[in-house]
């Protein structure tokens, strides 16, 4: 015989002994688990042969009322009014309120806690306060300015904080003065 006639022998060999494992395999698998078929179906003619149990009924669903709220029904509150009435303290009234005729000036733009005051600087007898935005750039403020998104007024700058008071909504439809500062910044 040739090398390669040797080299193909040799394989088919190798082949059918791989074939006769596996199928030996299978055959001891299937052999296993019929013995486990028997066992599991003494199981199940057991369980049947139990006295069965009593099932709870379910419980009585009670139906629910229908209530219409109605003003003064029966002398209850309606929930959808509040109980005391409302002050609004800005509009016509002349109570504190954003201007809305004002126009905004650029630092009116960044939310009062990305904003850092720097330092400050005289320029003749005026204070300026400097305040650096998120993106770096530093800007000069005085008394009267307005920065922050909460229509933010400077009050007062001295060499340590900057004094704002702002206007906030107090969540009832008017409108709140609320003190914040901008510390210098080490």
């Amino acid at each position: 015989m040739t090398n390669a006639a040797l080299k193909i022998r040799n394989r088919l060999t190798g082949a059918r002994l791989a074939n006769g494992l596996m199928l030996a395999t299978v055959l001891f698998g299937l052999a296993a688990c019929g013995s486990d078929a028997d066992d599991l179906d003494q199981y199940i003619n057991e369980v049947k042969s139990r006295p069965g149990g009593r099932i709870e009924p379910l419980p009585e669903i009670t139906p629910y009322e229908v209530f219409t709220y109605v003003a003064d029904a029966q002398g209850v509150r309606s929930p959808f009014v509040p109980d005391t009435p409302q002050v609004t303290t800005s509009g016509a009234g002349g109570g504190v309120g954003p201007d809305p005729e004002r126009s905004r000036e650029f630092l009116e733009g960044f939310p009062l806690d990305t904003l850092r005051m720097v330092g400050t600087l005289y320029i003749g007898e005026t204070m300026y306060g400097l305040v650096q935005t998120s993106d770096g750039l530093i800007h000069r403020v005085v008394p009267g300015n307005y920065l922050g998104q909460n229509d933010g007024r400077i009050n007062d700058i001295d060499e340590s904080e900057i004094e704002i008071v702002e206007i906030i909504s107090d969540g009832i439809g008017g409108y709140i003065e609320r003190d914040a500062a901008i510390s210098l910044s080490d």
